[in-house]
């Protein structure tokens, strides 16, 4: 595939990482759980005001990598965004046990709890989300 094609990849892969974040907020109500991606990337990296700028930039950078990888994958066999999106939240949601116990921010907002069912509900929506902005707007 030609450079364009991974440009538009990553691109696609930040831009669906961006629309994760902000539909953030409404999960965050609706299932009653304070965990936020961005404020886990931010909060990780500083607690001042900046926190939701930097979580932000770190939160579009990894879904650039991913739609890197996705594009990378995709062109040695058939895939879907959405399920490879779903495979890597599977994989990696019990690192939030460690999360829970040795994040710097553990414990406050955002950060409150990040393993546990709700967690994983949020979390699940958020990776099938991304899937699909991804698949849609990488694949078109």
């Amino acid at each position: 595939m030609s450079r364009g094609s991974r440009t538009r990849s990553a691109a696609a892969g930040a831009c669906a990482a961006v629309i994760w974040a902000a539909a953030e907020p409404i999960d965050r109500r609706l299932l009653r759980n304070d965990y936020s991606d961005v404020a886990l990337l931010g909060k990780a990296v500083t607690r001042s005001r900046a926190w939701p700028i930097v979580g932000l930039a770190m939160h579009a950078a990894n879904g650039a990598v991913f739609g890197l990888a996705y594009h990378e994958l995709r062109r040695r066999r058939e895939l879907s965004a959405m399920r490879l999106a779903l495979c890597e939240h599977l994989a990696l949601f019990p690192l939030g046990w460690l999360v829970d116990r040795r994040h710097p921010a553990r414990g406050q907002a955002g950060v409150e709890r990040v393993f546990g069912a709700r967690s994983f509900a949020q979390a699940t929506w958020r990776h099938a989300l991304f899937g699909a902005v991804l698949g849609r707007l990488a694949d078109e």
